[in-house]
Parts: structure tokens; C-alpha cells; sequence
């Protein structure tokens, strides 16, 4: 039996059909881990703005009681893009001042991957109405956006593909307008934007079923919680938020051949339909698996029976064998019959299900970073403000509560910067495994196993392009970027950490000089402020008040020496802080953008592809049922 198992395991289609239940089983884990990394990541925006309001409003609490900020030169938008014939909605914005040219990319020597983030991404987006052009690949719609530093193009409309719409042009107007803003201000106008970012992946959100509901499927029931080897630490505080950043979902449970989950899940979401495929596939495997071991036994039997046949011999033998042989052939119908039932199920699921809501996705996806580029967009606008607050640096020290409220912030900026990462692999790891499943599967059970339908190339070409354009995404730049203010926040945490330092030291020293002057009183209250000869006899020759006065008067050197630290101290964390976010913001905003508007264009060249590839198989339908296209 095990060197039946054994050959049988090594035949071609059988290696084969395993190779495809592998992929399908770590398709159902990706697709969790995407849907888990998608919800961190909106997740993540909007704590990272929560925490953002939070420190702003401590950091300004220092300054409003003592000094009021310099009046504040007004900003001023960027210059207008061309007029376009059917747009004026530019009107309100070209009436205000500009605000100053962005700041120029870095050095040819820097490690960074550069791009200007005001260029716009492509507006050709997939709609019912317009989609004419011939689209570019996913590489070449990279590539572009990569080398569109070397272009000099006027900034575009705040929403990008909605420039007819004039309330959302006026939001922009209304942000590089306004003047005198404080840090308070700036940071609400940004956590409105970190909050409308967030939302903008509320469909996709929808279509990988991003709930708190599980999705299991047959295979590990041990209920093992996949979490990819992200450590999430607790939030310090909570700012009204949950403290449970997001639920993984679980391996478990069972699926019966029908289709049907005993999970309760929908049947047409996308989770069902790649558990429905899981299980197909390990049905299609077990049904090869036995065709090739019967298939096996019946050429075994075949050749005994030749044999039989040439010796001429044992008629009684010589039936036998025959009847086996008959009864493995009839075997061997079902077993091909079961394949081809199979087998025509996988492709049912694949075309009807799982190839329109891959579809959505992909338009869901461009949709969603197009919105996220016009909210990083404005953003970066508004962050342009914080090189005019002058304000002078407070004495103020740094209470516990700004001090807690800036460990916050470092923790989710680095959670944004870790669900970053993660939400970029689970989407690669996703595409990855789906690009490769469909290479092993795109054939049929049937005589002619290499033969591909018009459906199957679409399906193909479509998660070609999708994995092409996610390979192509640079998303160091993005990853650096949230990194690079992640740094600036912890080096604010390590000064006001410094500068509590000094301040316990401070206070130490001024209560070790209120112990040595309370006993200096005591001696003076027992020997007069000045001593006396008695008193120098009573302690040896020694004068007891005169030797505490001068320890006191080094104590109180010391102590007004690390009061003037502390104060130092105070005033370089004030300055340091403002400095490291005027520094830092643009930074972090620009690389979001950037990657944002790289996106856009990507999974609009996957859309404009999966587009034309869809109108070229309908005339070829129409054609060869020998109807007329027009």
C-alpha cells in the first residue's frame, strides 16, 4: 500500500492537484491577513490623528497662559492647474494667497527613491461612461509616477478625477486661507483628514469582510490565531478608542462539498467563495489522487491479463482477471466523471464568484488610495502652516500628562508605520498566491488538459497585472517616511525624558537643602547663629554652626545650579519641539502621497486593463454567435 501511495503521490497531475490545494489552503490564511492588515491600517490613521490632537493639546497648553503667538504671514496656495473648459471650480482658490513652492527633493546621494508629490495621478479612471484610451501596463504606470520629479507640472485639484466639485475644491480654499493658525488648529484640520482617509477604505473594507465575525474553513482546527509575527503593544492611554486594535480571525470549523459553510458565512462574499474553492480543491485532489490509484491497479491488471491471454491457459483464471479488469474500467468512469463534475465547479466559482469580486476589489482599492491621495494631499498643504508659528518657546516644564500623551504618540506612529508594512506583505503575500493557483489550475480535467476558455484569460490577466503592480509599488519610500517622523517623535520623548531627569535631580537637591538648612536652624537655636568658645569645647575645638552654614551654602549652590539645568532644559524641549514637527510633518506627508498617488495609477492601469480584456471578450462572444456588434 505505501509504495502504491508512493507513485501514485509522484504522478504528474496528482503533484500537481496537491500543489493546488496548498495554494488555495495559505490563499484563505492571506486573505484573513489581508483583511486583518486592512483594518489595522484604517485603524492606525485614525489613532495616530487621536494621539496627534492629544499631544497638540497639551504642547499648547504651555504657551497660552504665558506668551500669545506672533501674528502669522498669510499662507498662501498653490498656483492653479490649466483651466479646463468645463471647470471654474478654481475660483475661490486662485482669489487667496499661495501658499510657498514645496520644499525640493533630497540630494542625488540620498538612499530615498524620490517623487514629486504634487504631480497628479492619472485620471483616467474606470467608469461606466468614459474609459477610451488605451491603458498603460501596472509597470509603465510605476514607472512614470516614479520619474514625474523630472517633470514641471502646476499642482493639481485637491480631488483628483472630482474637480466639478466645488465643495470639495473649497475645503482646500478654506485650509490654505485662513490665517493665525495655532498648533491645535493645524493638528484638527489634520486628524479631520487622517479620519476622511480612513473612511475611504470603508468598501474595501466591505469586500474583504473586515468584521468582527470569524471565517473558518476545514483544515486546522486547532483554532490557531495567525497574527504574522506582529507583536501590537497595549495603548498607554485610551483616547476613546478600543484598546483592542483589531481581532485576527481564527482557523476552524468545517465546510461540507455542496458549498454550504455550517459557519453561517454569506455565500456570495468573497470569504465564502475562497473557502468554497479551498474545499473544491481538496475534493479534486482525493478524486485524482484515486483515479491515478485505480488507474494504477487497472494497468497492473491489464498486463496480468496479456499474459494470461498469450499462455492460453486457466480459462477460469483468464475470466477473472477479465471481470476485474471490466470492473476497474466502469471505476475508472466515475472517478473521470467525479473529476470533470469537479473540476466544472472549480470553474463555475472561479468565473461567476470569484473573478467579479476580485473586480471589485481592485476598483475598490483604486478608489480607496485616490481618495487617501486627496486627503494626504491636502494635508501636505496644511502642514505648510506650521513653518510660520513663530511662537516663543514657553518655561513651562513638561507636565506628566503631555509626557504620556507624547509616548502615545510615539506608540502609534509606530503602529501606523508597523500596519503600513504589514498591510503592503498581506496584500503581495495575497496576490502572490492567487497569481499562483491560477497558473496551476488554468486547465481542465478533460482530454484536452492545456485548453483555456476566454474567461480564463481574464481572470489570469488580471491577477498578472494586480501582482505586476504591487511588485512595482515603492513602498520603502511610504515605510521610510513614517519611520523618519516616528524618529522625530522619539527624540521628543527622549528630551522631555532628559528634562524630567533634571527635574527630579532639581527637586532632590532643593529638599536635601531644606533637611541641611532645618539643622542648621536647630544647631543655631542651640548655640546662636554665631559660636561661642563654650560650644567650640563642648565639640572639640570644633565650630559646629560654621561648618553646617558652609555645607548649606554648597547645597544651595547645587541646587540653584540644577534649577538652572531644569530651566535650560525646559526651554531646548519647547524649542526642539516645534522644530522637530515643522521638520518632520512635511516629511511624512509628502511620502504618503507620493505612495498614494503611485497606487491610484496602478490599480487604475489593472482596471483599465481588466476593462478592455472584458469589452474584447464580449465582442468575440457576440462575433462568434454571428451577431451583429452594433
Amino acid at each position: 500500500m505505501g509504495c502504491c501511495y508512493s507513485s501514485v503521490e509522484r504522478e504528474e497531475i496528482v503533484s500537481r492537484c496537491k500543489a493546488r490545494k496548498k495554494y488555495m489552503k495559505q490563499l484563505v490564511k492571506a486573505r484573513q491577513a489581508f483583511s486583518a492588515a486592512h483594518s489595522l491600517y484604517l485603524r492606525s490613521l485614525r489613532s495616530t490623528g487621536s494621539a496627534l490632537l492629544q499631544f497638540a493639546n497639551a504642547e499648547t497648553n504651555l504657551h497660552h497662559h504665558h506668551h500669545a503667538p506672533l501674528p502669522l504671514p498669510p499662507p498662501t496656495p498653490p498656483p492653479p492647474p490649466p483651466m479646463s473648459p468645463s471647470s471654474d471650480t478654481w475660483t475661490s482658490i486662485t482669489a487667496s494667497p499661495a501658499l510657498p513652492p514645496p520644499p525640493p527633493p533630497p540630494p542625488a546621494s540620498s538612499t530615498w527613491d524620490y517623487w514629486d508629490p504634487f504631480v497628479p495621478p492619472s485620471s483616467s479612471a474606470v467608469t461606466e461612461e468614459e474609459c477610451e484610451e488605451t491603458p498603460m501596463t501596472a509597470s509603465e504606470a510605476v514607472a512614470t509616477a516614479t520619474t514625474a520629479a523630472a517633470i514641471t507640472t502646476p499642482p493639481p485639484s485637491v480631488i483628483s478625477g472630482l474637480s466639478k466639485d466645488t465643495t470639495a475644491t473649497s475645503e482646500l480654499a478654506m485650509v490654505v486661507s485662513r490665517n493665525s493658525k495655532d498648533l491645535v488648529e493645524i493638528v484638527k484640520e489634520l486628524d479631520e483628514y487622517f479620519l476622511k482617509a480612513a473612511d475611504a477604505g470603508g468598501q474595501v473594507s466591505s469586500l474583504l469582510e473586515v468584521s468582527s465575525s470569524s471565517c473558518s474553513t476545514q483544515g486546522s482546527k486547532e483554532g490557531k490565531v495567525y497574527n504574522h509575527g506582529f507583536s501590537l503593544s497595549p495603548s498607554l492611554w485610551t483616547w476613546g478608542l478600543s484598546s483592542k486594535l483589531f481581532d485576527f480571525e481564527k482557523i476552524g470549523g468545517e465546510m461540507v462539498g455542496s458549498g454550504v459553510l455550517v459557519g453561517g458565512i454569506a455565500s456570495d462574499s468573497h470569504c465564502s467563495t475562497v473557502e468554497r474553492l479551498y474545499a473544491w480543491e481538496k475534493r479534486l485532489y482525493q478524486e485524482v489522487k484515486t483515479a491515478e490509484t485505480i488507474k494504477i491497479e487497472y494497468e497492473k491488471k491489464v498486463g496480468q491479463l496479456r499474459k494470461l491471454e498469450v499462455k492460453r491457459d486457466d480459462y477460469v483464471k483468464t475470466e477473472k482477471n477479465q471481470k476485474d479488469v471490466e470492473k476497474l474500467e466502469s471505476q475508472m468512469m466515475v472517478a473521470s466523471q467525479a473529476i470533470e463534475t469537479t473540476s466544472a465547479e472549480i470553474i463555475k466559482l472561479r468565473e461567476t464568484k470569484l473573478y467579479p469580486q476580485l473586480i471589485g476589489l481592485v476598483k475598490g482599492l483604486m478608489c480607496m488610495w485616490r481618495s487617501m491621495y486627496e486627503c494626504h494631499q491636502v494635508q501636505t498643504h496644511i502642514v505648510q502652516q506650521l513653518k510660520y508659528l513663530n511662537t516663543i518657546p514657553s518655561t513651562e516644564p513638561t507636565s506628566e500628562i503631555h509626557r504620556q500623551s507624547t509616548l502615545q504618540l510615539e506608540l502609534e506612529v509606530q503602529q501606523w508605520h508597523q500596519s503600513f508594512c504589514y498591510l503592503v506583505k498581506a496584500q503581495r503575500d495575497y496576490i502572490q498566491l492567487l497569481a499562483g493557483w491560477l497558473r496551476l489550475s488554468l486547465f481542465q480535467m478533460s482530454k484536452n488538459p492545456l485548453s483555456r476558455t476566454g474567461e480564463e484569460s481574464r481572470i489570469y490577466s488580471l491577477c498578472e497585472e494586480w501582482h505586476v503592480a504591487v511588485d512595482h509599488i515603492p513602498d520603502r519610500v511610504a515605510s521610510e517616511g513614517i519611520n523618519s517622523f516616528l524618529t522625530v517623535i522619539h527624540a521628543i520623548v527622549v528630551q522631555q525624558a532628559d528634562e524630567h531627569k533634571q527635574k527630579k535631580k532639581s527637586e532632590c537637591a532643593f529638599k536635601d537643602l531644606e533637611k541641611k538648612v532645618n539643622e542648621l536652624r536647630s544647631l543655631e537655636s542651640k548655640y546662636g547663629r554665631y559660636s561661642t568658645p563654650e560650644s567650640c569645647v563642648t565639640t572639640g575645638g570644633k565650630d559646629p554652626v560654621a561648618e553646617k552654614r558652609a555645607k548649606v551654602e554648597i547645597l544651595r549652590a547645587k541646587a540653584v545650579e540644577e534649577k538652572t539645568k531644569h530651566e535650560k532644559s525646559v526651554s531646548i524641549t519647547r524649542a526642539m519641539t516645534l522644530n522637530n514637527l515643522q521638520m518632520g510633518f512635511p516629511h511624512v506627508f509628502q511620502a504618503v502621497e507620493g505612495f498614494s498617488s503611485v497606487c491610484t495609477q496602478a490599480f487604475e492601469s489593472v482596471c483599465n486593463k481588466a476593462k478592455s480584456a472584458g469589452e474584447e471578450h464580449d465582442v468575440k462572444r457576440i462575433l462568434a454567435r454571428g451577431e451583429n456588434p452594433e
